[in-house]
């Protein structure tokens, strides 16, 4: 009976690996594939690459930005989704750190984003390369979502689904909460399985699958009220293989 499982658990794993970057939202122009992530800004501190936690040196009195996929030099805008503020800059350096982060900053940054240093919640986008360095307004988000089944169970059939949403900030005061998305399905049942299937793997009291239209249901775990509720549920999950989860406030 495990030998049966194996195949299934490594197929899983293999499948879900190659769909670590899809897990990110990303734009499409003439081809050309734009990463876009949401998640938590690891501000930068010494004792980060004392203890080598980073492998590489930050100036905190420099604008300076560090990625692990973007390439150096890569046109980025970072935004605060606390209060819409926005920088634009090109990566400094690639660089190691954990996976739970999405992207290594200077204090500089941080501080000119304003960003709540309990909760440093930011989207980071790639920008258009172009001779000025702008963004301009109304660029198409095109989410490519990823619903193809990654569940290890024989019956499911990989779909992908694809549809275009735009991200509004809400600028309100109201307090919201985290989730941690694990992967949006075409199928509801598809969805069910691998809840029940990471139930039998990790505890988690809060999973949970939500409809968002005839033909997409989001697998997701919170809410959670900040990043330290957040953050053991979040590795626990990586280390079953999700890569580059995205995390909501909602």
């Amino acid at each position: 009976m495990i030998n049966n499982k194996i195949p299934l658990l490594l197929t899983f794993i293999f499948l879900f690996s190659c769909a670590g970057y899809e897990k990110n939202k990303i734009l499409k122009e003439d081809s050309r594939v734009y990463y876009s992530s949401t998640g938590f800004a690891l501000i930068y501190d010494e004792t980060l690459y004392k203890n080598k936690i980073v492998d590489k040196k930050i100036n905190n009195d420099q604008m300076q930005l560090l990625h692990n996929t973007l390439k150096r030099n890569t046109p980025v805008k970072i935004i605060n989704l606390k209060n819409s503020k926005s920088i634009e800059l090109r990566v400094y350096k690639k660089a190691n750190y954990p996976k739970i982060f999405n992207v290594l900053i200077s204090k500089e940054i941080a501080s000119s984003l304003d960003l709540d240093l309990e909760n440093p919640f930011v989207e980071i986008i790639e920008l258009k390369k172009n001779k000025k360095f702008i963004a301009k307004e109304g660029d198409i988000f095109e989410e490519e979502k990823n619903v193809a089944e990654k569940a290890p169970v024989d019956e499911i059939q990989m779909n992908t689904l694809t549809s275009s949403e735009t991200k509004k900030i809400n600028n309100d005061n109201k307090e919201k909460n985290y989730v941690i998305v694990i992967s949006d399905f075409y199928y509801e049942d598809s969805a069910i399985n691998l809840k029940k299937d990471l139930l039998n793997k990790i505890s988690l009291d809060n999973m949970s699958i939500k409809k968002i239209n005839n033909k997409k249901y989001r697998l997701f775990v919170g809410p959670f009220k900040n990043f330290n509720a957040l953050k053991n549920t979040y590795i626990s999950l990586n280390n079953l293989g999700f890569e580059s989860l995205n995390i909501y406030n909602e």
